[in-house]
Order: structure tokens, then C-alpha cells, then sequence
């Protein structure tokens, strides 16, 4: 009896083994790494959209700003919830991939107020967290971002995002909110 128990118990670890070594797991999870590399990402397309601008022009800096629309936002995966900093009601947030793209660039009509935040000769981005709250298969950091022009002056944004991982396990910005800072006056 014991050898039979025992040869039940080999092939059931066997089983069990083999099993798990075919496991597929899905981790969503969010690391501050990723977090943190997203905003550099960020940070970086800014000031790479501002230099295809100056160097290219529009056409060639709209381009730009397509592709990075579509690697660090979540508009195919829906609404991504989009706050600029500079604009203003009736066409405050962009829920669309157009309305994004607008705001960064400019040059559509049906957007007249938007001439282009990232066209505004940036060469220098940085951001720095007041915090950062990572639960799981989504993150949100909230802090400021000091963007420099060429003329070397520091215009300071507050700045919230919200992140989730797509099917690929890319960062997505889910939410972005964008402010100028309060000076109470």
C-alpha cells in the first residue's frame, strides 16, 4: 500500500509540475521605475517635438507628436482623460486623440484657441514628484514639471498623471491634468 500511495503521490507532483512549468501569469503590476521612466519619456518627447519644430517645422513636429501620442497615452484603449494646462472652456479637457494632438501642436481648425504648447521652443524638462501612489495595475504620481525655453526661462506646471499597463505591458497615461501653479492673486 505504501508503494502504491507513493507512486500516486510521484505522479501527482509530476502532474502538478508540469502543469505549473506550462502556467501562463499576467503581472500588471506598476513599478515606480516604470513610473518615474515614463516621465522621462515624457519629458523628452516635449522637448524632441520643440526641436523637430524649430528644425523641420509643423508638419514634421506633428508627426512626431502622432507617435508619441499613440506609444504614451491610452486613446486606443478609450477616453483618456486630458486636462492641458492652457486651455480653456468650451474645450478645456480632450477626451480625443484629436484634441491632444491639437493642444500640442495646433493647426486644427475645429481647435482655434490651441497654437501648440510643445511648439514653444522647449529644450529642457524635468519632473519632480510630490508623491507617488502605485496600487497594483495602475499608477498615479502628482508633482510639478519645470519645462525651460530656449531663452532659458522655467515655466512650472502642476501635473498629476494616472497610468495603467496595456495588453503589451506598456505605460499608458490614462489621466493627465495640468495647471499652472496658484499664486493667490
Amino acid at each position: 500500500m505504501k508503494t502504491l500511495s507513493k507512486s500516486i503521490l510521484t505522479l501527482a507532483f509530476a502532474s502538478i509540475t508540469t502543469t505549473a512549468s506550462a502556467t501562463t501569469v499576467v503581472n500588471q503590476s506598476i513599478s515606480e521605475a516604470e513610473v518615474l521612466g515614463a516621465q522621462q519619456a515624457w519629458c523628452q518627447a516635449l522637448v524632441d517635438i520643440s526641436s523637430t519644430y524649430a528644425k523641420e517645422g509643423q508638419p514634421a513636429a506633428k508627426a512626431l507628436a502622432e507617435k508619441v501620442i499613440d506609444s504614451a497615452y491610452g486613446y486606443q484603449m478609450g477616453a483618456v482623460l486630458f486636462k492641458p494646462t492652457l486651455t480653456v472652456a468650451p474645450q478645456t479637457f480632450r477626451t480625443t486623440r484629436d484634441g491632444a494632438l491639437a493642444y500640442f501642436v495646433g493647426g486644427n481648425s475645429d481647435y482655434p484657441q490651441d497654437k501648440g504648447f510643445a511648439l514653444k521652443g522647449w529644450t529642457k524638462c524635468e519632473s519632480q514628484n510630490a508623491g507617488i501612489f502605485i496600487t497594483g495595475d495602475s499608477a498615479t504620481s502628482m508633482g510639478n514639471v519645470m519645462v525651460t525655453n530656449k531663452d532659458g526661462k522655467v515655466t512650472i506646471v502642476d501635473k498629476t498623471w494616472t497610468y495603467v499597463k496595456d495588453d503589451a505591458g506598456s505605460l499608458r497615461i490614462v489621466v493627465h491634468h495640468s495647471s499652472l501653479p496658484y499664486t493667490g492673486k
